[in-house]
């Protein structure tokens, strides 16, 4: 792993009252984490607890009351050309082909229409979508419309990509499939990643280290480091022996 990508540097979150009388909301507290060049994390916590507020404010979508949001060592103050975001949603544009959704975000930073085609091809063809380039999305499943979404959040070379829950809306087989594509995809283009997830085996399988959140106010109450070799393996990590004793790490913190 190389230099900090991404860090955390005790941040809180308060969004204000929507009505008077009404308190505000306090999402999260002081949290401090930093993610490391090519490495891969996961947020984990109850619902409500703050993880998506944290990746809003890791995009620059929402600022922090207190604390700051580093990408490269640079405070984030607003939304980051740095920075992609992958949601549970695929959000694919229903009027453009696979290959021109892949190449949305190059277009808009004005790449030129051979090197955006280029980079398109070989992420959707990396994707296990070769062949289906021209094909629109409501001709795909729901797995080939969120590698779509994965080749479209890789095609503009982010430092940092963060996911929400990506694969929830999925049947636990695509699901596997999809892990097991994102892992290595992240491996073989040595990003650096901060996942959200409900799944604990799944932030096990595709993780360096989970961090697990309490509830609201949202604070990391523990750093987990996987020690099983093989990230970009998912469905390998997924039958070591080591995992029962992981998630059941993880539920006793989680109070399951």
């Amino acid at each position: 792993m190389g230099e900090t990508r991404i860090a955390f540097r005790d941040v809180s979150k308060r969004f204000p009252a929507k009505r008077p009388g009404e308190a505000e909301v306090h999402a999260v507290r002081n949290v401090t984490l930093a993610i490391a060049d090519g490495e891969v994390a996961s947020l984990i916590g109850p619902s409500g607890c703050g993880k998506s507020t944290l990746l809003n404010m890791g995009s620059g979508l929402y600022l922090p009351t207190e604390g700051t949001v580093e990408i490269d060592g640079v405070q984030v103050t607003g939304p980051n050309s740095q920075v992609a975001f992958m949601l549970q949603k695929d959000l694919l544009l229903p009027w453009r082909t696979i290959r021109e959704n892949a190449e949305l975000g190059l277009e808009i930073r004005g790449v030129a229409a051979n090197e955006r085609r280029e980079r398109a091809l070989e992420l959707l063809a990396r994707c296990h979508l070769g062949g289906f380039e021209n094909h629109y999305p409501h001709q795909l499943s729901g797995g080939m419309r969120q590698r779509s979404a994965l080749a479209r959040t890789l095609a503009v070379d982010p430092a940092v990509l963060l996911m929400d829950e990506p694969f929830s809306a999925l049947d636990a087989q695509t699901k596997m499939v999809l892990q097991q594509d994102l892992a290595q995809t992240l491996a073989a283009e040595n990003k650096t990643a901060l996942l959200i997830t409900h799944d604990l085996v799944e932030s096990i399988a595709l993780s360096d280290r989970v961090y697990v959140m309490s509830e609201r106010p949202g604070t990391i109450i523990e750093e987990i480091v996987i020690e099983i070799p093989g990230r970009e393996d998912p469905m390998r990590r997924r039958r070591d022996p080591r995992v029962g004793a992981y998630v059941a790490e993880l539920m006793s913190l989680l109070h399951v």
